[in-house]
């Protein structure tokens, strides 16, 4: 049991590192870090990891995710040039080190961290597998599968919870008068996702949480992914949802017609791009590949 624990977080912690890695690199040849604004007052934040979301209301900041220590003092130092405000939130979209890894930056800064019970769970017991946990600002406000509101200068906040997906955590975070969410990593836009099973991830379940978003928001909502292929399409609307959810159910069927025709494990792992979906392209379609096979096989 502990060597198959051992194999599950190293499994992840390489996965992760592929997708740090590259956002890294793609820092490198840009800028060090964009601060841009959409609409509303609110924005986003982009240099290593997942996408900030930042709001700047009359009463305070709120700040969703976080990245990493070393990026988070960015996104701080660019919004305190907005105003000497409070931080009222830092929301966590899910536990992922990418997204939460900054929150130690907001010690002391955030009157509350916020995010779904089973990602504060996730993130705590991460920690505490990887000996760090005193290097973690952990959420003390959290919300089950009926949500969370809150309202902040004339911007109504409020958090969604769907289902399993990418984890068992993942929060939309959604300024409505902005019509502005914030879907973290349920959107990997025309990029190979990081499933993270250990932690709960289900593509079926996945498929269904895309569904509640596309019915959820209408079509003028703005959308924030917490990871594209190209940089600069961190934001997108409902098509690019859709896009995501044909990818992954493209992904369990080729990966189904597969095992159903007798191929094994290691022929299905030779695919090199998935049909239907065509717009997914480069590297790691072999941890889609591996995460489709794990569910249809156990018949998850």
């Amino acid at each position: 049991m502990q060597r198959r624990k051992f194999i599950q977080n190293s499994a992840l912690a390489t996965a992760l590192f592929a997708l740090y890695r590259t956002d890294v690199f793609a820092a490198g040849l840009q800028q060090s870090y964009q601060f841009k604004p959409l609409r509303n007052d609110i924005g986003v934040f982009t240099e290593q990891g997942g996408t900030i979301g930042w709001f700047n209301s009359k009463d305070g900041f709120v700040v969703i995710d976080s990245q990493f220590p070393n990026s988070a003092p960015h996104v701080i130092e660019e919004l305190k040039k907005l105003g000497s405000k409070p931080f009222k939130y830092l929301l966590n979209t899910h536990h992922h080190g990418d997204h939460t890894g900054g929150n130690i930056a907001f010690k002391g800064l955030a009157e509350h961290v916020v995010a779904h019970e089973n990602s504060l769970k996730n993130q705590k017991s991460t920690a505490e597998k990887a000996n760090n946990l005193e290097k973690q600002l952990l959420p003390d406000m959290t919300f089950g599968n009926a949500g969370w509101k809150t309202k902040l200068g004339a911007e109504k906040i409020s958090a969604h919870y769907f289902g399993a997906g990418h984890t068992n955590g993942d929060a939309v975070y959604h300024f409505e008068n902005a019509n502005i969410a914030h879907v973290g990593d349920l959107v990997f836009n025309r990029r190979y996702p990081f499933i993270d099973t250990a932690n709960g991830a289900n593509i079926q379940s996945w498929v269904n949480v895309l569904d509640q978003i596309s019915k959820k928001f209408d079509n003028d909502t703005l959308f924030i992914f917490g990871h594209s292929r190209e940089p600069e399409k961190i934001t997108g609307n409902k098509s690019d949802v859709a896009a995501f959810r044909n990818y992954l159910q493209s992904l369990l069927d080729f990966v189904g017609a597969e095992i159903k025709s007798g191929k094994s494990k290691e022929d299905i792992l030779k695919a090199t791009a998935i049909p239907g979906a065509p717009e997914w392209q480069g590297d790691g379609i072999a941890r889609s590949l591996n995460a489709a096979y794990a569910e249809l096989s156990s018949g998850k």
